[in-house]
């Protein structure tokens, strides 16, 4: 006979911590927003994508963006976060929305970083598109 399996499926629900600081990381590509929580030694408390809610065209929309912010906000309140430090990468729509509603959401922002990354002319950029 087989051994005895066991019952399939997730793990139990994680357990909430309470984290009262932290950090908000927002990668904001032309395609996508990546919106990440983090207490301050860099474990993930809450994460959420635009790709996560839309496909396509439209979760590089600022729309996708303010609704992966608040999701992700939600969740990181519920793990007792009340301040956080923002650092934003890249140049994509959904920045601005989403560090709107990381504020307006009822986070304390302490304070915002830009941590673009600006090749010293690094690798050859794309070629331009020609319409």
């Amino acid at each position: 006979m087989g051994r005895a399996r066991r019952s399939g499926g997730r793990s139990a629900r994680r357990e909430r911590r309470n984290v009262p600081a932290g950090r908000a990381y927002i990668q904001s590509t032309f395609n996508n927003t990546i919106i990440t929580f983090t207490d301050p030694s860099g474990n993930v408390i809450a994460w959420r994508s635009a790709g996560q809610s839309f496909k396509g065209s439209r979760k590089s929309t600022p729309y996708a963006a303010q609704l992966a912010a608040e999701a992700a906000t939600r969740t990181a309140m519920d793990n007792g976060m009340r301040e956080v430090d923002v650092f934003v990468k890249g140049p994509g729509p959904g920045r601005e929305a989403a560090m709107r509603t990381i504020q307006n959401t009822g986070l304390k922002v302490r304070s915002i970083t830009d941590a673009t990354p600006i090749p010293h002319n690094g690798c050859r950029p794309p070629k331009k598109r020609r319409i």
